[in-house]
């Protein structure tokens, strides 16, 4: 049986961050660690791939270069009940794709000498002495620390941390080739969001991303809710009647969970570290990856510490977690989703719409510009009374 110090279960973001970050950190650790991941990169993700600046931050930080086919975005228009707003900036996002952009961080990984072994899927884990057993379709490994990255359903979490309280999302998507729709998203550089169904019901939104497939520019148009539970037929009937709208009559769809952080999440255990989906992500937009990048900054240190110092049962990684911007940011967006999609939506999309001071802190907030996702809600109502943004950022 093959022994290593860590084993990071999936190569997704998450999994390829905490290995990237790691290497910053130890350089050896990292040419010692394996990733498993269970299927090939490039392989199929469901996903919408967006990444906020915060996420292209953390790659410059990384020294990973975005080389992958993506679409620009900076503008966006946001439906609300009664009214659109029309947003705009120099950088909101790009759309990637996930299979190209996760197998280019697993190229990353590599040639920092980090071993990633592909078609090999986790069956079975087992604490066992001084570690984790790892069962594989091809083999068996003993690991003294293990890195859960294996996203919403993670066997890692629900074999060795617990699941605890239940809080996943759902949403299903649609490709459109640009051709096929009746959008001029594309071409406008333009994301658009409509959060108009919550009147109806549905706590989350609609959406259509600009994006590149195999070269061919197509829409990704889609409907997220934080519930997970009887939302199936109406998310699906959402989207046909969005698609609709947009000169769509027929498309495949695709449906995926998505595990979100709330207060009192469980993310590790005894030699155990959870991080991206499989700890939980942002609970109001589903939006995950940037999260990914900071949650592998912070397994990695934790790692790091834990081996020299002996000390595996890892409370400490998450305390910090909830104790920093990061746990507080994913805990405020767990609030956000009963304050807008529950019974006091009227009150917040109407302060949304009309007041250009609470939109411009919103996204720069959500989005990580300027440091704003590590300030506290009272300088954000300080900046938004002043009707002054650019104060509260310096």
């Amino acid at each position: 049986m093959e022994r290593r110090p860590l084993v990071i279960i999936g190569s997704g973001p998450a999994g390829s961050a905490s290995a990237l970050f790691l290497h910053r950190l130890d350089p050896r650790l990292a040419r010692e660690t394996l990733v498993l991941e269970k299927a090939q990169h490039p392989r199929p993700k469901v996903c919408a791939g967006g990444l906020i600046p915060h996420t292209l931050d953390c790659l410059r930080e990384l020294d990973v270069p975005l080389a992958v086919p993506h679409a620009l975005v900076h503008r966006a228009s946001v439906a609300v009940p009664g009214r659109t707003v029309a947003y705009e900036d120099r950088e909101l996002c790009r759309v990637v794709r996930r299979d190209a952009f996760d197998a280019a961080l697993v190229a990353a990984c590599r040639a920092r000498g980090v071993t990633v072994q592909e078609d090999e899927k986790v069956i079975d884990l087992q604490r066992d002495g001084d570690g984790v057993r790892i069962e594989t379709e091809r083999g068996a490994y003993h690991a003294r620390v293990v890195i859960g990255s294996d996203g919403s359903g993670s066997r890692t979490r629900r074999q060795l941390v617990g699941t605890g309280r239940e809080s996943v999302g759902r949403a299903v998507m649609a490709d459109v080739p640009l051709a096929a729709i009746e959008w001029d998203g594309f071409a406008g550089e333009r994301y658009d969001f409509n959060f108009v169904p919550v009147r109806r019901g549905l706590r989350g939104y609609l959406w259509a991303f600009p994006c590149v497939i195999g070269g061919v520019p197509h829409a990704n148009v889609g409907v997220y809710s934080a519930a997970a539970h009887g939302t199936g037929a109406q998310l699906t009937g959402l989207l046909r009647e969005y698609l609709a709208q947009l000169g769509v009559g027929a498309a495949r769809y695709q449906s995926f969970p998505i595990r979100w952080y709330g207060r009192g999440a469980r993310i590790a255990a005894p030699r155990v570290l959870l991080a991206g989906d499989a700890a939980g992500v942002d609970a109001l937009m589903g939006e995950g990856i940037s999260y990914c990048f900071e949650y592998g900054r912070r397994a990695a240190s934790a790692v790091v510490g834990a081996l020299a110092t002996g000390t595996y049962d890892f409370a400490e990684y998450e305390r910090a977690v909830a104790a920093s911007w990061l746990g507080k940011k994913l805990r405020r967006l767990e609030l956000a989703t009963r304050l807008f999609y529950g019974p006091t939506w009227r009150v917040w999309f109407g302060i949304a719409a009309n007041s250009r001071q609470a939109r411009e802190i919103g996204i720069r907030w959500y989005n990580g510009v300027d440091g704003w996702d590590r300030r506290s809600g009272w300088q954000a109502a300080r900046a938004w009374l002043r009707g002054d943004v650019s104060a509260a950022t310096s």
